[in-house]
C-alpha cells in the first residue's frame, strides 16, 4: 500500500504496532543473550523501555508528527532501562530532534531523521561497538537515505530500511567473533529489526485489526486539573472522632500542603519516583500535575525533609504546614459547640498560580522557598549534606552491606530488572545532598545513570562499577571529609582493584573460551570469561576460586545467594583455609537470585 504522508496520528498507530512487534517477540530477544547464564534481559529492557514511550504517546496523543514524536523521546527517556533500552531512546531522541514542528512525515524527512537518530545514539555510547544495534540501526539508516532520493512512498522506503536492517543483523556475527562461536545474532540489534518489523507491517495495511493484538501498556491518565483542597468539616462533626484518638497516636503530625513551580518542564515529573520518596516518612500522599505545576499534600514526621526533598525539582510557593497534634489538642480542649476553625477561604494570585489560603490553628505561613541550578540554596533555609550517594543493588544482605558503608538509597536491581533512568533520577533528586555519587554495579546500568545524571539539576558522579563487589570496595574507599575529586580518584581506584566472580548455571549447551558447557551445569565466570564448567556447584566454585586467587595471599570476600547451601559453603570455606591458608576470607549473605556465589578479590 503506497503512502506519501505521515501525520502525528498515523505515526503513533505505526509505533505501537513496531512495540507491539517487539513486545511479542520480548523472550526470542532475551534468549540471545551471548553469554549462557539465566540473566539475559536485552528484550525485556527494550519493552519495557518502548512501553514507557507507548504509555506517554497514548496519553498525550498530537495530529502534529513532529509533536507526537517529541512525546514518545520524553516517555522513551524517562523510561530507558539498560544499554539496550538508553541506545533505543537515544535513537527516537534523535529522530524527534529531526521533525521538530513539522505536521506531516514525508519519506526524504523520515530517512533524515532515521539517520539523526543513529547520530544522537553514537554520541551517547562512549565506546560504540560494531556487530550491536547501533550497527544495525546505521547501516538501516544510511540505506534509507539512498532509497529516498528514488521513491516518495513511505512504505517502499521502510521496506528497504527493514530489509538492509535484517541484512546487517545477520552479519553482526562477523563483525563481533563471540556471536559467531555461540550461533546468535546480536540482541539488541535483532529487538530493533522486530521494531522495525511492525512498521512494515503498518504501512504495508498488514496491521492487526484487532486491538487485542496491540501493544498495551499499562493506562496513564491525564494529570487532573488543580483544585482547592475538600472543605473540612466543622469541630461539631470532627470532636466525637477525634475524641476516640489520643495525642501520641498521629503518627505523621505534620499536615503539608505547598506548589512546586517547576525550574522546567522538558522532562516529565517523575511522580512515582517523587511519591515514593515521601512515603518512606509520610502518609496521606495526593499530587497533582497541572503543567509545570504540581500541587503536593503530605502528612510527614519531617517537614524539612519534605521541602528538601520538592526543591530539587522547582521553587516551592504557598507553604501551609498544620500541626495537627497541636489541633487536636485544641479540639479535646474547646467545648464541643464552639467552632475549632474556620472555614478555608479561597483566594488565586493568577490564572496559571492558583492559591489557597487556610485560617487554621497551628498553620505556619512560611515565606516561598526558591532554588534553582544555577544558584546555591539558601542556608537559612535548610543545609545540604556534602554527598549523598545511591547504589543499585540486588538481595536485602547485599542491600544491608551497601547501607552498612554509608549509601543513603540502594535502589533495587540488577541483570533482568535494570532501573529506568527515571527511578535513578528520582533516587538522585531525593537526596540532600550538594554532590550525588552513583554506583550502578552492573554494566547495563551504567548508561542509564549517566543519562539520569545528564538530566539531574546538581553536580552528579557516576562511577562505571560493573559488579556488586566493585560498588562495595569503592565505598570501603569513601571518606564523607575528603574533596569531591579525591574521592572519586579514591573509590575508582579501589574499585579498579577489584577482579569479580561469579557462579551460576548455564540455560544452554555451547563452547565458549575453550570451555565445553552443558545446560544446566555451574559455571565459574571471572570477569567476562568462563574459566570452568561443572555439574557440582562447590566443584565449579572451587575451579574459579582457583583462577581467581593467583598468589593465594589475596582478600577475598564470598557473597551468597540463593542457592547456595549453608553446609556447602562452610565446606567451601574449610577448603579455603586449607588451600590458601595465606588469603583473608570473608563470608557475608548477600541474597542475590540466579547466582548462589559471587567472589571478589583484592590484591
Amino acid at each position: 500500500m503506497s503512502k506519501r504522508f505521515l501525520n502525528g496520528s498515523e505515526w503513533a498507530a505505526m509505533i505501537l504496532l513496531g512495540a507491539e512487534r517487539l513486545s511479542r517477540n520480548e523472550e526470542r530477544v532475551n534468549a540471545l543473550n551471548v553469554f549462557p547464564v539465566p540473566d539475559g534481559d536485552t528484550g525485556t529492557n527494550m519493552n519495557l523501555t518502548m512501553s514507557a514511550g507507548v504509555a506517554e504517546l497514548k496519553n498525550k496523543p498530537s495530529e502534529e508528527a513532529g509533536r507526537a514524536a517529541e512525546v514518545l523521546s520524553k516517555g522513551l527517556l524517562m523510561g530507558a532501562r539498560g544499554n539496550s533500552g538508553v541506545i533505543l531512546s537515544q535513537l527516537f531522541r534523535g529522530f524527534a530532534r529531526a521533525i521538530t514542528g513539522q505536521r506531516e512525515l514525508t519519506a526524504p524527512l523520515f530517512a533524515s531523521a532515521l539517520q539523526q537518530g543513529v547520530d544522537t545514539a553514537y554520541k551517547a555510547v562512549v565506546k560504540p561497538v560494531e556487530g550491536t544495534i547501533l550497527t544495525v540501526a546505521r547501516e538501516a539508516a544510511k540505506h534509507g537515505l539512498t532509497v529516498a532520493r528514488r521513491t516518495a512512498d513511505l512504505t517502499e522506503l521502510m521496506r528497504e530500511v527493514y530489509a538492509k536492517a535484517l541484512e546487517t543483523l545477520a552479519r553482526t556475527q562477523d563483525m563481533l567473533p563471540v556471536l559467531k562461536q555461540v550461533g546468535v545474532v546480536d540482541s539488541g540489534g535483532q529487538g530493533l529489526v522486530y521494531i522495525y518489523e511492525g512498521f512494515v507491517d503498518y504501512l504495508s495495511g498488514s496491521a492487526p485489526d484487532s486491538e487485542d493484538s496491540a501493544a498495551r501498556p499499562a493506562e496513564v491518565r491525564p494529570a487532573p486539573s488543580i483544585a482547592p483542597a475538600p472543605e473540612r468539616k466543622p469541630a461539631s462533626a470532627a470532636t466525637s472522632a477525634q475524641s476516640k484518638i489520643t495525642t501520641e497516636s498521629i503518627a505523621f503530625p505534620y499536615d503539608m500542603e505547598f506548589f512546586i513551580q517547576r525550574f522546567t518542564t522538558a522532562a516529565p515529573f517523575p511522580e512515582r519516583t517523587f511519591r515514593q520518596a515521601l512515603e518512606r516518612d509520610g502518609d496521606s500522599i495526593i499530587l497533582i500535575e497541572d503543567d509545570n505545576i504540581v500541587k503536593v499534600h503530605v502528612h510527614s514526621r519531617r517537614p524539612g525533609d519534605v521541602l528538601n526533598l520538592a526543591l530539587a525539582y522547582g521553587e516551592i510557593t504557598q507553604i501551609h504546614i498544620l500541626n495537627m497534634q497541636e489541633q487536636h489538642r485544641e479540639l479535646l480542649a474547646q467545648n464541643h459547640d464552639a467552632p475549632a476553625f474556620s472555614a478555608p477561604k479561597e483566594t488565586h494570585a493568577s490564572q496559571e498560580t492558583p492559591k489557597v489560603d487556610y485560617a487554621l490553628p497551628g498553620v505556619v505561613d512560611l515565606p516561598a522557598v526558591t532554588a534553582s541550578p544555577e544558584s546555591e540554596p539558601n542556608p537559612d533555609v535548610y543545609e545540604l549534606a556534602s554527598y549523598g550517594i545511591v547504589a543499585v543493588s540486588v538481595g536485602d544482605g547485599n542491600a544491608e552491606l551497601f547501607r552498612s558503608l554509608g549509601v543513603d538509597i540502594v535502589l533495587s536491581g540488577g541483570q533482568s530488572m535494570n532501573p529506568s533512568t527515571e527511578d535513578l533520577l528520582g533516587a538522585i533528586a531525593s537526596l540532600s545532598a550538594h554532590h550525588v555519587i552513583v554506583l550502578p554495579n552492573n554494566p547495563n546500568i551504567i548508561m542509564a545513570a549517566k543519562q539520569a545524571a545528564e538530566l539531574a539539576e546538581r553536580p552528579v558522579t557516576v562511577l562505571p562499577t560493573r559488579t556488586l563487589p566493585q560498588g562495595m570496595a569503592a565505598m570501603l574507599a569513601f571518606q564523607e571529609s575528603e574533596p569531591e575529586q579525591t574521592n572519586i580518584d579514591r573509590m575508582t581506584k579501589a574499585f579498579e582493584r577489584v577482579v569479580t566472580g561469579s557462579v551460576t548455571k548455564a540455560v544452554r549447551d555451547t563452547e565458549m573460551d575453550g570451555v565445553q558447557i552443558k545446560e544446566g551445569h555451574y559455571i565459574g565466570i571471572q570477569d567476562k570469561k568462563i574459566v570452568v564448567s561443572d555439574e557440582s556447584l562447590p566443584e565449579a566454585a572451587k575451579g574459579l576460586l582457583g583462577s581467581l586467587l593467583a598468589t593465594g595471599e589475596e582478600i577475598l570476600t564470598v557473597l551468597t545467594g540463593e542457592g547456595a547451601d549453608e553446609e556447602q559453603t562452610e565446606e567451601l570455606a574449610r577448603w579455603l583455609g586449607e588451600t590458601y591458608p595465606d588469603a583473608e576470607v570473608e563470608v557475608h549473605e548477600g541474597g542475590q537470585p540466579l547466582y548462589p556465589y559471587l567472589f571478589a578479590v583484592e590484591p
